[in-house]
C-alpha cells in the first residue's frame, strides 16, 4: 500500500515542479515590445513550373511587429501588430531563345499575430498578412514590352522565434505569403 502512495506523491510532486517552472518562465513577447525580422524564403507559387533556362532570386522579406496586448487570455498570450514589405523576382532565358522576360513580385502588408509561448525562448505565433501586391512584367524579343498592376495579397502564416539572449532571435514562418517557408533573424527591442 505504501509503495503507490509514494510513487504518487513523486508524480505529483514532479508535476507541480514543472508547473511552477512553466509559471516561472521568463515571456519572450511582452506589452510594447517591438520586433524586426528579415528573411529568405523558400518554396512558393510564384514563378513555379519552369525547367531550363528559368532563374529566381529568393525571396526576401522585412517585418515589424509591435506587441499591443500581452496576457490577452492568459499569462503567455499576447496580440501583434505590424508590417511586412516583401521581394521576389525570376527571369526566363534559355540559350538559343530569341526572347526573354523577367518579373518582379512587391509585396506591402500590414500583420496581426496571437502568440502563445509553450516553453522558455520559444515565441510562437500564428497570423493574417492583409496587403497589395506589385507586378512587374518585362519581355524582351523581336518587340520589347512591359507591364505592370497589382492587386489584393493575403496571407496565413505560422511561425516561431527561438531567442539565444534577450533581444536576439531565429525565426521560421511558414504560409502562403511572399514564400512558403520563410527562415530569419529578428532583433527585439
Amino acid at each position: 500500500m505504501k509503495k503507490p502512495v509514494i510513487i504518487c506523491s513523486i508524480f505529483l510532486a514532479m508535476l507541480l515542479g514543472v508547473w511552477m517552472k512553466a509559471a516561472a518562465q521568463e515571456r519572450t513577447f511582452l506589452q510594447q515590445d517591438r520586433v524586426i525580422g528579415l528573411s529568405i524564403g523558400l518554396g512558393g507559387t510564384l514563378y513555379s513550373g519552369y525547367d531550363s533556362g528559368f532563374s529566381r532570386t529568393p525571396a526576401i522579406s522585412l517585418s515589424y511587429e509591435h506587441c499591443v496586448k500581452d496576457n490577452l487570455f492568459d499569462e503567455n498570450s499576447a496580440l501583434g501588430i505590424g508590417g511586412m514589405l516583401g521581394f521576389a523576382s525570376a527571369k526566363y532565358s534559355a540559350p538559343g531563345d530569341s526572347w526573354s522576360w523577367k518579373s518582379t513580385n512587391f509585396i506591402l502588408g500590414g500583420r496581426g499575430a496571437l502568440h502563445y509561448q509553450f516553453i522558455d525562448n520559444l515565441d510562437t505565433y500564428t497570423g493574417l498578412m492583409l496587403g497589395y501586391n506589385i507586378v512587374s512584367t518585362k519581355y524582351t524579343g523581336e518587340v520589347s514590352q512591359g507591364a505592370s498592376g497589382g492587386g489584393f495579397a493575403w496571407a496565413w502564416y505560422l511561425g516561431g522565434r527561438y531567442y539565444f539572449s534577450e533581444s536576439t532571435a531565429a525565426f521560421a514562418e511558414l504560409g502562403y505569403g511572399i514564400a512558403v517557408l520563410n527562415l530569419g533573424v529578428a532583433l527585439k527591442f
